[in-house]
């Protein structure tokens, strides 16, 4: 049956429809003991202690560009999963977590969609087991410290003017960006300004999906740079003593959380820093664990190649030690619509998707840039037309790369068979990862490195608050980390109304901060918020429970 006869429930309805099977069994198909399961209710667990040593294959799912919807890199990683499970194969997906903002904002969440999600949706997307609040905690907790050391007599002489260390909430909420704290006499603390992240954007978010174990965990969070002293010396979280309380608080969280897909494979999904800001991928442990118990491991990487893709590689793939086999790009025509210039992208327009296919050209070229030879994973909507498909089509074999046209939202595994049989094919002669930059190199030539081979970028600027940035990342020895650029998502430049491919395009890197618990670097290009806001008519406003206390309008 085609994908534009099927009539399709809501996401939540075909959730519902599933009955699940309890966690213990889900873990048995990949033989996690009991004794490993930290339950929460039937259908979620922990799971703690040193999985197996890592023995899995590991495929990365990474896009093209995206529309302001995104383009269903979730749906197609868990569909693929399904469908090598219906090939016999022993799979599993590891995933990151929903944060509160897009669920409530415009985004949705990350569930995926259709016949492939992992489920139970509803806990999954709100609340599931904690860990959002527990890290959302553990970085008010430092605020609190902070405060409170400048309240008792500052004994480390912390420049109020100059703390970094900002408080969280995981909720978009434009109001508390830039805030002032302290206001009500001297019995209510010490004036300063200071603002909220959207807890994903947070450092202690990064901290967990990077760090290897809680020993590592702890050292890096001592490692927070909370801001100077009156003398422009750096001050630690380790200097106020605060590292300690802080790991006992996301001890619980940082142990990777299992669940299931719709047709019953094992899913990890733990943490989930953003793609744009930070490095977009669950959790080093997680993965880790995934590895060493199942023969086929699916991930995926925060929005585009440029940004989750080039992050994995230069940046886990280095801390973790391991690296993908193969690389599933996805697509659509409504993104190569959107990049062709049609606004109302969910109308068929096969002009406008052969304006858009340079942008996806750019991101062939970046997989092949890092070593590997991309499947292209074409996600299939009702409104595609065959028209627009015989293009598609016409430029893979120009490309000279394999495309997969999936309907797993429609059909869940059995509409991604073709497509799992395409990386079962290509893990036979897997790649080989090439990192675009040396870390030896200095921190200019790096992001160089990025903005020209993986952006298309001609060139290179700094502000003059970004020079300055620069000097005292040298002057402290920050500046040999790997670096982590956040720009726009939708754009393969750092404007986000430039769509396809741009050409002969400068980007401009307006800040530099050291992430010294993460260990990274971050170059800020164009406008980058930390904390969202919400849209003129959030998808909250949608949700609520019907008169059986069931939850409705998510998805």
């Amino acid at each position: 049956m085609d994908v534009t006869e099927l009539p399709m429930p809501s996401d939540l309805e075909v959730a519902r429809q599933v009955r699940l099977k309890p966690i213990e069994e889900v873990a048995a198909s990949l033989g996690i003991p009991p004794q490993a399961l930290f339950h929460y209710g039937p259908y979620m667990a922990k799971v703690v202690g040193a999985p197996p040593e890592p023995r899995g294959r590991l495929i990365l799912v990474t896009a093209m560009t995206p529309t302001p919807a995104g383009e269903g890199k979730t749906t197609v990683a868990i569909g693929l999963t399904q469908a090598l499970g219906r090939l016999g194969k022993k799979a599993t997906v590891a995933l990151r977590e929903p944060s509160l903002g897009p669920v409530f904002g415009i985004k949705g969440g990350a569930t995926g969609g259709g016949y492939a999600q992992v489920l139970p949706m509803e806990e999954i997307n709100l609340h599931f087991t904690g860990d959002f609040h527990a890290v959302t905690s553990a970085v008010n907790l430092l605020s609190a410290l902070v405060d409170n050391h400048l309240h008792q007599g500052n004994p480390l002489g912390l420049d109020a003017r100059r703390i970094e260390v900002k408080r969280a909430l995981d909720m978009n909420d434009r109001a508390l960006r830039q805030v002032i704290v302290g206001l009500g006499g001297p019995s209510q603390g010490v004036p300063r300004e200071t603002g909220f992240e959207i807890t994903v954007a947070s450092e202690v978010m990064a901290i967990m999906s990077l760090a290897s174990d809680l020993s590592d965990l702890q050292e890096r969070l001592g490692r927070i740079r909370i801001g100077y002293n009156q003398a422009g010396q750096p001050v630690f979280a380790r200097d106020l003593g605060a590292h300690g309380a802080m790991t006992a608080l996301l001890k619980q969280a940082f142990y990777p959380n299992l669940v299931q897909t719709l047709e019953h494979q094992p899913a990890f999904v733990h943490m989930g820093p953003f793609g744009n800001i930070a490095h977009g991928t669950n959790s080093v442990v997680a993965t880790r664990m995934a590895l060493g118990y199942a023969d086929y491991v699916v991930t995926e990487a925060g929005f585009g190649s440029d940004l989750g893709a080039e992050k994995y590689f230069n940046l886990v793939c280095r801390q973790s030690g391991w690296v993908p086999q193969a690389v599933v790009l996805v697509a659509t025509l409504r993104a190569l619509r959107f990049h062709g210039g049609q606004d109302d992208y969910s109308q068929p327009d096969s002009e406008a998707v052969r304006r858009g296919l340079p942008n996806l050209a750019k991101h062939i070229e970046n997989v092949r840039l890092f070593g590997y030879e991309p499947l292209l994973a074409f996600n299939r909507f009702p409104t595609d037309s065959e028209a627009e498909l015989g293009l598609v089509r016409a430029f893979a074999a120009e490309q000279g790369v394999r495309v997969s046209f999936t309907e797993v939202h429609a059909k869940g595994g059995a509409g991604g068979l073709e497509l799992a049989q395409m990386v079962l094919d290509a893990l036979q002669k897997p790649g080989h990862l090439r990192f675009v930059y040396d870390l030896e190199q200095p921190l200019e030539s790096r992001i160089a490195a990025i903005a020209q081979q993986v952006y298309g970028a001609a060139k290179v600027e700094y502000t003059q608050e970004a020079r300055k940035a620069l000097k005292r990342l040298v002057k402290e020895g920050w500046d040999r980390l790997p670096v982590v650029i956040a720009k726009s998502a939708t754009s393969l430049s750092d404007n986000p109304r430039l769509r396809g491919r741009p050409e002969h395009f400068t980007v401009t890197v307006t800040d530099l901060r050291p992430k010294c618990g993460a260990g990274f670097v971050v170059a800020y290009m164009g406008e980058i918020m930390t904390m969202p806001g919400l849209p003129k008519e959030p998808a909250a406003l949608k949700i609520g429970l019907d008169e059986e206390g069931q939850v409705t309008g998510l998805f």
